[in-house]
């Protein structure tokens, strides 16, 4: 079994946000696989995909500075390893619409990922971190993720969702070797 986690908050005012990407591009792949029926389990909406491997697709809605108290008890309770889970967030450092995979490493600073890291106590899954890009001068970052994109910033953002959605896949069907090879680019 294999768990794909999209980072985000829960709520319609947040849902076409910078923090919400990782939502966004879990949604991406529910359609791309017609999943339809999302349950809520340990706090988090939870969708099925059965293919060679059953895939559970995961969006937190503890909000994104708690995402790892909704993560841990799935996989503890279906006892996935845990680098079979693939967490998929927004990145302030990347320009917006670049692609990032990772495997292990820290937080970068990032919440999200820092509640996953205190609650699984392993950082042994793999990330794809979606660019953002910087908040203008003079912007507080808190207003800024939590901000929505500029018309300019909406085609690039939509092309990076189907790239991470593909990464994703890849990830899935060839290993993430061959993804990151095939995504990581610049």
């Amino acid at each position: 079994m294999k768990i794909i986690v999209g980072l985000g908050n829960p709520g319609q005012e947040y849902g076409a946000t910078r923090h919400n990407i990782g939502f966004r591009t879990v949604d991406k792949l529910a359609e791309q696989w017609s999943i339809t029926t999302w349950r809520e389990r340990y706090n988090a909406l939870v969708a099925e995909y059965r293919g060679e491997e059953t895939v559970l697709l995961v969006k937190p809605q503890t909000y994104m500075n708690l995402s790892g108290r909704a993560l841990a008890p799935l996989v503890a309770f279906y006892k996935v390893q845990y680098n079979d889970i693939t967490v998929i967030y927004d990145d302030l450092d990347l320009p917006a619409g670049r692609l990032r995979l990772r495997l292990k490493g820290g937080s970068g600073g990032h919440r999200g990922i820092e509640s996953i890291l205190y609650e699984l106590g392993n950082d042994d899954f793999t990330r794809v971190r979606i660019g953002i890009g910087r908040p203008p001068q003079g912007w507080d970052t808190a207003s800024y993720v939590l901000g929505r994109f500029t018309s300019e910033e909406a085609p690039v953002i939509s092309q990076a969702i189907d790239e991470a959605a593909g990464a994703v896949e890849c990830i899935l069907q060839e290993g993430f070797t061959k993804a990151m090879n095939k995504f990581n680019k610049g």
